[in-house]
């Protein structure tokens, strides 16, 4: 009771009644999560209780969802001609407390963008997120925004980034996210985004380098470069180098470098073993679009590595990650066989 009260929770009577200043609110997907109108600040876990829920079953007969102008979702009951911003299937809500794994491992297979965010506050905190309007960015994206951070989505497409925009402001319409043009496959674009992104003068604490091409043709960019080559890597070192004194001076900072397994197998030495600069930016003779994504990998990780030594005593870390084995998402989207793979394998693998 000591804790409760310190906590300002000793008002409640029952475990389930919402200390003053709470909201419960639900996700378009039916997650049931809190909104503190003292704090400004949302959270999965009820504030006294401590349990996870979702709501259980569809609407009921003759209601149906919206969403207002301002981001916010509500429901109409056709049927008594009224509207309410509470979901009428909070009546029927069932707990949602999975088991965790050993302390030994925190996190597994199983485990969500918001659940590994679940506790932090980000408010306050800077994130550009590359590729950002699908997929694994998205998901980023949104996790980190409804957490409180500043969330800006550099994208290719201007469309698709701003209906990205919408769909984390449909969340929690006060989400500070933004969506800017950023084109990996033009160094002038890359140029022109930090140029932009300067202009506001405002912090950099986490930069996440995760846009890729997977399974392209062979193509040359603007710049004469081979597109994959330039679009997963060169683009993002470009990037960092543009932006590397904005994130010393908001350290401490961080660098995500979205590389993956597949870096492997693969080698970017010739026989005598010094690098091969061919085997970068290949000719369309050489080119092997699997072989390519490979090579961009591995020189993500090569960047990650030598950045963080470099950067790191001055409070700029920078971290390589693999996001697991064939997640379903739009990145196959380049070539029939790689959709025909990952549509087969949908059904035993990790989806968004």
């Amino acid at each position: 009771m000591a804790a409760l009260k310190y906590a300002g929770l000793e008002d409640t009577d029952s475990e389930e009644e919402l200390p003053p200043g709470w909201e419960e609110r639900t996700t378009k997907d039916g997650w049931v999560y809190y909104a503190n109108h003292l704090e400004e600040k949302t959270q999965w876990e009820h504030p006294k209780s401590g349990k996870r829920k979702r709501v259980a079953g569809g609407l009921p007969y003759g209601w149906e969802q919206e969403t207002d102008e301002n981001g916010q979702v509500y429901f109409v009951d056709h049927i008594n001609k009224r509207t309410t911003y509470l979901d009428p299937r909070l009546a029927f809500t069932v707990e949602d407390n999975p088991a965790k794994p050993t302390t030994r491992q925190k996190y597994d297979g199983n485990s969500t963008a918001m659940e590994i965010l679940q506790g932090l506050d980000l408010s306050g905190k800077v994130v550009i997120i590359t590729g950002a309007n699908s997929g694994i960015g998205f998901e980023t994206a949104k996790s980190l925004a409804l957490h409180g951070a500043h969330v800006i989505l550099a994208c290719r497409n201007t469309s698709r980034g701003s209906d990205a925009v919408q769909r984390i402001l449909a969340e929690w319409h006060k989400a500070k996210v933004e969506a800017m043009t950023l084109d990996l496959a033009s160094l002038q674009s890359v140029q022109h985004f930090a140029e932009a992104f300067k202009s506001k003068n405002v912090p950099l604490h986490i930069l996440i380098c995760n846009a890729a091409v997977f399974g392209a043709p062979w193509c040359l960019t603007e710049n004469g470069l081979e597109s994959t080559f330039q679009v997963n890597h060169l683009g993002h070192f470009y990037l960092v180098q543009l932006l590397e004194d904005v994130l010393r001076q908001s350290s401490p900072a961080r660098v995500v470098m979205v590389s993956s397994e597949s870096h492997r197998f693969t080698e970017i030495k010739d026989s005598t073993g010094k690098l091969d600069f061919s085997l970068l930016s290949p000719s369309k003779k050489e080119y092997w679009a699997m072989l390519a994504y490979n090579r961009s990998k591995l020189c993500n990780i090569l960047f990650s590595n030598e950045l963080n030594r470099r950067l790191s005593p001055h409070g700029v870390t920078s971290n390589s990650v693999h996001p697991g084995n064939m997640i379903y998402s739009s990145i196959h989207r380049n070539w029939w066989v790689y959709t025909l793979l990952f549509t087969l394998a949908r059904p035993f693998t990790k989806s968004m």
